[in-house]
């Protein structure tokens, strides 16, 4: 029997934001078998948690999708230190925790407890490639719209890889109808995880950009809140000198999924990027595994 955890990321609200399960006592699982509990668990991630291996972290974090094992992602990063400060198995100093993947260590910010309690990943460094022209024409017959070219798209690999792009405004990114299987075959052929888009919101309003993400070759065909793919998104604004970079600002995803989240985006003085939101306990038991 192992204890386990139903952790939804980027909401405080219950049955809202994203989703993750998280295996808290998983000594003595082979790779295979957690793959096997990720595929059972259909969600979009699962993670099992371990000892760490490395100096300065206080765990090890494996994340699985449904089909294969990720390096790095957002919010299975922050539902699972969720449910690790929950069941008192490691505490913050000065306000950090340090989580172990096969990234790297990823340093997540505690802010408060409880109820209350924001977490905030520090997005591990962003590697850019700007799509050539004939991969943007597909992308756009893919999402079924023309896309902001003066924003080229691009290949974001920050662990997870994300093909971004910029639609002309938020209400166009949430009226997207993809082609998933078409998706699934471009996302293999160039070795992404997904394709995350967003739009801005007209000036004043309280959030600032629409986000979606669709990784049909992962078995999700839309993520609801995706953290790796909101970093995505601003390492690309950042390497394209767009107007959301340098500042913090809040994203909305999730509602065409009918899992409406927020998420908050950051910069540092040093051009570092953080993500973060709250994140909410719905469910917990034991795994017969």
């Amino acid at each position: 029997m192992r204890t386990y955890t139903v952790v939804d990321a980027f909401s405080a609200v219950p049955f809202k934001g994203n989703p993750v399960a998280v295996i808290l006592e998983t000594e003595g699982l082979s790779a295979a078998e957690m793959q096997t509990i990720a595929n059972w668990t259909n969600l979009s991630e699962t993670t099992f948690v371990l000892p760490a291996t490395q100096d300065g972290a206080d765990y090890h974090l494996r994340i699985f999708t449904p089909r294969s094992e990720l390096p790095f992602a957002g919010h299975p990063t922050l539902g699972s230190a969720h449910a690790i400060l929950e069941a008192g198995l490691v505490r913050p100093h000065d306000g950090f925790i340090v989580q172990e993947c096969a990234k790297g260590l990823v340093k997540i910010k505690v802010d408060e407890d409880g109820p209350e309690r924001l977490l905030h990943l520090e997005l591990p460094d962003a590697k850019i490639t700007l799509l050539d022209e004939d991969d943007v024409a597909e992308l756009e017959a893919i999402l079924g719209t023309s896309l902001d070219r003066a924003s080229p798209p691009a290949i974001v690999d920050v662990g997870a890889v994300w093909v971004i792009a910029r639609i002309k405004d938020a209400s166009a990114v949430l009226s997207l109808q993809p082609d998933f299987a078409r998706s699934a075959e471009f996302e293999r052929r160039l070795g992404a995880t997904g394709i995350t888009v967003f739009g801005a919101y007209e000036q004043g309003s309280p959030i600032d950009i629409e986000v979606r993400s669709f990784a049909p070759s992962c078995g999700v065909n839309e993520d609801p809140v995706c953290g790796s793919g909101n970093g995505s998104v601003a390492a690309y604004c950042t390497a394209l000198g767009l107007s959301l970079a340098g500042r913090r600002y809040i994203a909305s995803q999730g509602s065409r999924t009918g899992r409406d989240g927020r998420v908050i985006v950051d910069f540092s003085a040093d051009g570092g990027i953080s993500v973060g939101g709250q994140c909410v306990t719905c469910a917990s038991g034991s795994l017969n595994a």
